[in-house]
């Protein structure tokens, strides 16, 4: 039921007994990084692949010597491969 009120009247509106936390606008409007991975990537960073169990991430690397540092221990590539030239026209006769 709508009811119109005056300035001072009804300065604090309580929410409709209806409306949980599961409205809309009460839940969070960003997503962590693990949940958006999961959902673009289906990568799941929120739980441990061995046990199962609940995963927390403590930190982000986000400098480049750091990360390049890091790769070379490993013996993995710190560099990421080049990119492939365009494909001109044998994609656009098609």
């Amino acid at each position: 039921m709508v009811v119109p009120q005056g300035p001072d009247e009804g300065a604090q509106a309580t929410p409709p007994a209806e409306c949980g936390a599961n409205c809309a606008h009460h839940r969070p409007v960003r997503l962590s990084w693990a949940r958006r991975l999961k959902r673009v990537f289906e990568l799941d960073l929120e739980h441990c692949p061995n046990c199962g169990g609940e995963l927390k991430i403590i930190a982000a690397i986000l400098e480049r010597p750091v990360i390049e540092k890091i790769l070379t221990h490993l013996g993995l590539q710190a560099r990421a491969p080049p990119r492939s030239p365009a494909r001109g026209q044998a994609l656009q006769a098609a």
